[in-house]
């Protein structure tokens, strides 16, 4: 009871996102994301480990990236994998000019994708570049939810962003890290072309999971949303 007690009076100072209290029946999901691509060479081998291991994973993808990078996009979508969209730049200075801007980039990534698929898929999946903390607003969210979009950051960070050559083992113990007290796993990985170590670690990473027993799964437009909390959503 004590320490009930203590985690929420600890949620209520600390801006994280929660699955809810973790039970012993509560099934253990971890949702692969990979950020920034596609890129050749290095989302192709990500994809080639994902297909040997049969699991899924989501791919926040870059619009601009996709050009000259088409047949990448398809095969992620032929072989099971989910999108996510990651603005189309990239470029913080464009993305984060306004509500309207960041909502433009989205919608661009969405046409690219359907562009080259010749599909008509209604993707509601976004994510912040650099994440939601300190971006994320009420103006923001106003904006987001007007076009129906969900938010996710991650609760686990293999760090490939920031220090990607960093060695494969170091990774694998990154990805063993949760933010948070949740079954429920968001793995934050990318597929740049610097992220060649973030392929030798994916093996090992996926192993480890296994091994605990969780569930691969992709992030859909009925997953539930997973966002830090930001200041004026308190006030609501």
């Amino acid at each position: 009871m004590q320490r009930l007690f203590l985690m929420v009076i600890l949620s209520l100072f600390i801006s994280i996102p929660t699955f809810g209290l973790i039970t012993e029946e509560q099934e253990k999901i971890i949702y692969l994301t990979f950020d920034d691509g596609p890129t050749q060479g290095i989302t192709e081998n990500i994809l080639d480990t994902l297909k040997q291991e049969d699991v899924k994973a989501t791919f926040f993808v870059v619009g601009r990236e996709i050009i000259q990078r088409e047949p990448v996009l398809k095969r992620i979508h032929e072989e099971g994998h989910a999108f996510g969209l990651h603005t189309f730049t990239h470029d913080y200075k464009k993305v984060y000019a306004s509500p309207e801007s960041f909502v433009k980039e989205m919608e661009e990534t969405q046409k690219k994708i359907n562009e080259i698929l010749n599909e008509d898929l209604d993707v509601k999946v976004i994510r912040f570049p650099g994440g939601s903390a300190g971006k994320l607003n009420q103006q923001y969210f106003d904006a987001i939810k007007k076009k129906g979009y969900r938010i996710f950051d991650w609760n686990v960070n293999i760090e490939d962003g920031v220090q990607p050559n960093l060695p494969p083992y170091k990774f694998v113990e990154n990805s063993k890290i949760c933010s948070d007290n949740n079954t429920t796993r968001i793995l934050l990985a990318h597929c740049n072309l610097n992220n060649l170590n973030t392929c030798k670690a994916l093996p090992a990473i996926i192993r480890y999971y296994k091994e605990q027993g969780y569930t691969f799964d992709i992030i859909t437009n009925d997953t539930k949303e997973y966002y830090y909390k930001f200041k004026d959503e308190d006030l609501k």
